[in-house]
């Protein structure tokens, strides 16, 4: 049982309120899929840089042998 401190009924609807949300779990779900879509990102630009160079020379060489 949560002890409620507010005295005015507003105050106690407000406080129902805020332990419901902070029981629900559809929040805490969608921020860890945030979070795992962000840790993809990183990972990408971090391939991108590291790789790019040697991307773009392949290309380049590959533009060189077929313009000939």
């Amino acid at each position: 049982m949560v002890l409620n401190p507010c005295k005015r009924e507003e105050d106690r609807k407000m406080f129902s309120k805020f332990i419901t949300m902070m029981k629900e779990e559809k929040g805490q779900a969608l921020a860890e899929y945030g979070l795992i879509l962000a840790l993809i990102a990183v990972v990408c630009v971090a391939a991108l840089v590291l790789l790019g160079g040697n991307v773009s020379q392949t290309l380049n060489s590959i533009a060189g042998k077929i313009t000939g």
